[in-house]
């Protein structure tokens, strides 16, 4: 899968879907605490929805202004989902939390999922599939937004 539609699934997140990043720092993961594995999963299951409602506003504001990831910024997700929300008639998302770890200060939430998408005369087919993707989150004002790995 491109960095691209991983960032997009991300979205749906709002958590999801980047590549690890390049360092050659060592990196120390610790599993995040019960109660932020919940508010993030409740974030996602947000913005999920937001997602099948075709609801861009909604689906950006889980995503931070400073978000950068692979080359991925905000307005380019904005542009992504613009062009999904034009392509498909219908688009429905199931993304599932595998985990959630503290690394070097920082939060990572790692998902798996699937988003299938209508098509005029095709009927619904599968646009992508991912397994075990992290993404880089921080809670803000708003609450959790993704951040991406600032590459």
């Amino acid at each position: 899968m491109d960095g691209i539609h991983r960032r997009l699934i991300a979205l749906v997140f709002a958590a999801s879907c980047a590549g690890a990043p390049a360092t050659a720092q060592t990196l120390v993961a610790t599993p995040a605490p019960p109660g932020v594995a919940t508010e993030l999963s409740q974030a996602l299951e947000r913005a999920r929805g937001r997602f099948e409602a075709r609801d861009l506003s909604g689906v950006l504001a889980s995503v931070s202004e400073q978000y950068r990831s692979g080359g991925m910024t905000k307005a380019a997700v904005h542009e992504q989902l613009l062009a999904m929300f034009t392509l498909y008639q219908e688009l429905r998302a199931r993304v599932t939390v595998d985990r959630v770890e503290l690394v070097n200060g920082g939060t990572r939430v790692y998902t798996s999922g699937e988003v299938t998408g209508r098509l005029p005369l095709v009927g619904w087919v599968v646009v992508l599939t991912w397994q075990g993707e992290p993404e880089v989150v921080r809670r803000e004002a708003a609450g959790w937004r993704l951040f991406g790995f600032q590459d």
